[in-house]
């Protein structure tokens, strides 16, 4: 018999077979020849249900979406009852179908079922035809369509965080979780990204948070079978490691090595406990003014001078505040009474005042008259140049669900670069709202004598 006419026998034997359960269909495929045997741990991993996330930190040729695309395709064909449908993600709809949604065209063609699958561009999914199993695509630029998604029947059994890194941040994790993890037990969740460069990125830090749910595993790609990366693609990472050994550590190896360009690398995220807060001898409170373009930025900070520790303790961050709005704000947190403080005669009840932008006096004018005690900053030439030296040498404590906007601007911030990505040591006048507002806070004690940068 004509090969070509065999071939087409057995599809059609397995497509009738599909139509009748689904049952047969995967009982002469084995996913596992395709997956990198770095990945087949994993893949037994979530076989047996043993965790719900799987994070997936890795460099350039790490296979990683790969093994993502494959699991998924070959757990809804699992699923005779077609009640197993799968989500991706990524942060901008317009990158889809070049990256994740090729992705998943590639696992279904590796696995020589394609036959069993057809696509759809508008919206855009792959829909299995034997049970009618959906893989959706969405980007999460416009993330309030995500409230009124669901499959046509069933659960978003698997749902993939491609360039996990990319989100904002916990918050936006949180609301996309919240949207599609509904009527159901049993979920698959991978988050598969390029660690951002910065050790202290939200990404780096949040998959090495405590989670029982999850796993973690990093790849890089002497972690993969060399003939499936190609000559070319051993030759540059190779050339790369001889003449810029760091990016090829960050790039290849899926290290985070730090920018060289942080202004801030004294930064200790992690949580700050209610307990530690009664602990601080030192408050101190700073605001940078904002209102249409730029945010009103009030920091609440603590500062252990023995030791050269601040903490960041809580944060008002929001645009559009007119004087009584942030005054209103600052007092309802109850940040406007006298309170406990070491005055250096013992601990006293004082007043902890607010230290603002002395570029706007009317402004603390205002909150003066609206009952706070306020306070212009010092300022002179090259201030603000100073006031971040003073910063840099001090450790920072932050917890991201204490102060998000402070964390993210902090961890971010980093000195300008020239075209060929030399970094200056001019620092940027743009997102550094909480930390005019941090230096602000801590005026009275940078400018003291006893207390140089």
């Amino acid at each position: 018999m004509n090969s070509s006419i065999e071939r087409q026998l057995a599809a059609l034997k397995r497509e009738i077979k599909a139509r009748q359960g689904g049952k047969d269909v995967l009982a002469k495929l084995d996913v596992t020849q395709h997956i990198a045997p770095v990945y087949l741990p994993l893949h037994a991993d979530i076989e047996a249900n043993r965790h719900t996330v799987y994070n997936l930190p890795g460099g350039r040729g790490s296979c990683k979406s790969s093994f993502v695309s494959l699991e998924i395709v070959n757990g809804i064909m699992a699923d005779p009852t077609g009640h197993s449908n799968a989500i991706v993600f990524r942060l901008y709809g317009n990158t889809l179908r070049e990256s994740v949604f090729s992705q998943i065209a590639w696992a279904i063609d590796t696995l020589g079922v394609g036959h069993l699958w057809k696509s759809r561009i508008a919206p855009m999914q792959w829909v299995y035809t034997p049970t009618g199993a959906q893989i959706v695509f969405r980007g999460l630029d416009d993330a309030s369509k995500l409230k009124s998604i669901k499959p046509t029947r069933g659960t978003f059994r698997f749902i993939w965080l491609e360039e996990f890194s990319e989100l904002p941040g916990p918050n936006t994790l949180r609301n996309v979780m919240q949207s599609v993890q509904r009527g159901g037990d049993t979920f698959t969740v991978f988050r598969s990204f390029n660690p951002p460069i910065s050790k202290n990125n939200w990404a780096n830090v949040y998959i090495q948070e405590p989670d029982e749910r999850a796993t973690t595993l990093l790849t890089d790609y002497t972690m993969i079978p060399p003939e499936w990366l190609g000559d070319a693609f051993l030759y540059e990472a190779e050339r790369l490691k001889a003449i810029n050994p760091t990016a090829y550590q960050h790039e290849y190896m899926g290290i985070p090595t730090g920018t060289g360009g942080e202004v801030f690398p004294a930064l200790e995220i992690r949580e700050i406990t209610d307990a530690e807060i009664t602990q601080i001898e030192y408050i101190y409170q700073g605001l940078d003014f904002g209102f249409a373009q730029d945010p009103a930025c009030f920091l609440r900070v603590g500062y252990d001078r023995r030791r050269e520790v601040i903490y960041l303790i809580d944060e008002i961050y929001r645009k559009g505040m007119s004087n009584r709005q942030i005054a209103d704000a600052i007092k309802g947190k109850g940040y406007d009474r006298a309170e406990m403080a070491w005055t250096g005669r013992g601990y006293e009840r004082e007043l902890v005042p607010v230290i603002c932008d002395s570029a706007e006096p009317k402004s603390v004018s205002d909150l003066r008259d609206l009952g706070l005690l306020a306070w212009s900053c010092h300022k002179e030439p090259n201030c603000v140049q100073y006031r971040v030296k003073w910063l840099q040498h001090r450790t920072i404590v932050i917890d991201p669900k204490r102060t998000p906007n402070a964390y993210r601007e902090l961890v971010n911030y980093s000195y300008e670069a020239d075209k060929d990505g030399n970094f200056s040591s001019l620092l940027p006048d743009r997102d550094n709202h909480s930390i005019d507002a941090l230096a602000y806070a801590l005026d009275r004690v940078i400018y003291r004598r006893e207390n140089p940068a």
